[in-house]
């Protein structure tokens, strides 16, 4: 739904990240490059902007 502040793993402030990340991959970049970039080197943390699903838009009718 909304991307975690902290790694659930190792505990590593990304929450500011995921913007600049979804702009730039939204824009045609790789996502290994971006990811590099911002210095999400640790697979855990990867992993959090990788299979992130943003589901706000469709919960928010029901609440």
């Amino acid at each position: 739904m909304i991307i975690p502040v902290r790694c659930f793993t190792c505990g590593k402030v990304i929450g500011q990240l995921y913007d600049e990340f979804n702009l730039r991959v939204q824009g045609g970049e790789d996502a290994k490059k971006v990811l590099d970039e911002l210095g999400l080197e640790r697979y855990c943390c990867r992993r959090m902007f990788l299979t992130h699903v943003d589901l706000i838009d469709q919960i928010m009718p029901y609440s």
